[in-house]
């Protein structure tokens, strides 16, 4: 390979992994929310079994 190849690999994997490392903090570091307000799929009213044939 070329020193142009290895240029443009190194900054690909850099940029991927600063991509991840930066989307993983941000999962990671969120506020707890409070249990009673999340919503189950049965709690949810979609209306789409009203007048099914």
């Amino acid at each position: 390979m070329t020193l142009a190849g290895w240029i443009i690999m190194g900054s690909s994997v850099t940029a991927v992994l600063m991509l991840v490392s930066f989307c993983l903090y941000r999962v990671l570091t969120l506020p707890n929310v409070d249990v009673d307000r999340l919503h189950g799929p049965s709690d949810i009213d979609t209306r789409d079994t009203q007048n099914a044939d």
